[in-house]
């Protein structure tokens, strides 16, 4: 189903305040937000629910996104970034571009001051693991390097021992299936059940692909919930590849 530009508003919010208070988005709040009837509201997000793109968790209560209306905003963040951009400013969305330069120029730092490689990696890695609140990995060689783990299990979502189990589960098979699969795009998202392994975790994982004195495969990205803040995420994960490319640069 191809979605009107309301429709399409409707789902971003909700992906996007959902991200922010952890607790389903009910109508009243994109009522205001809309300038329009609660009433004209629930029923854009009936059809939206029909279409596969949120659900509602509990009677009564408001509507969370589904990995399918996750899939829908990362896509439209990757060939409309600026479109997107122009619809939160529109929508009072706080969010400007300093703190994104800020870790930006933190990462570069982080990166930049290492001498060794596989100091320039790590310190990568443990920068956006303070950043985004997921937790970061970088294959190294033949070995999978993790940080912060423990800040990705403050997280809500994981109060359910069944998605740590399914987190736990992705993390021991992640490196063999990186080595064997060798995700070809720079940057790669899979949302979800689009995960290889884990798939009942409800977990992203964006990684950047980068060229390192240890392989022209090597990765950088973090592991979070779905309900993270993707356009800053995809832009720090992005980044970090980006550099630790150019600082490694094999001649």
């Amino acid at each position: 189903m191809s979605l009107t530009k309301r429709q399409e508003g409707i789902l971003f919010a909700i992906i996007e305040e959902y991200a922010e208070v952890a607790t389903p988005v009910g109508s009243v709040t994109l009522a205001k937000l809309f300038n329009v009837s609660s009433a004209t509201i629930r029923s854009e997000m009936a059809r939206l629910e029909d279409s596969g793109y949120i659900a509602q968790p509990h009677t009564s209560a408001g509507r969370v996104p589904t990995d399918a209306g996750y899939r829908y905003y990362v896509n439209a963040l990757s060939e409309r970034p600026e479109e997107i951009e122009a619809f939160n400013k529109l929508h009072g969305d706080t969010h400007d571009e300093k703190p994104l330069e800020r870790s930006k120029r933190v990462l570069e730092v982080r990166i930049g001051s290492q001498a060794r490689a596989d100091f320039a990696i790590r310190g990568a890695v443990d920068s956006l693991v303070e950043l985004t609140g997921n937790l970061g990995l970088a294959t190294i060689g033949d070995q999978l390097y993790l940080s912060g783990m423990s800040r990705l299990f403050t997280q809500p979502e994981f109060l359910d021992t069944h998605r740590v189990q399914a987190v736990a589960e992705l993390l021991d098979n992640l490196e063999p299936w990186l080595r064997e699969a060798a995700p070809g795009q720079p940057l790669n998202i899979f949302i979800g059940k689009e995960n290889p392994i884990g798939k009942t975790s409800q977990v992203s994982l964006i990684i950047s692909r980068f060229r390192s004195p240890y392989s022209d495969r090597s990765y950088i990205g973090v592991l979070g919930p779905t309900r993270q803040n993707y356009a800053k995420v995809m832009s720090l994960v992005r980044r970090a590849g980006s550099m630790l490319e150019d600082t490694l640069a094999i001649n």
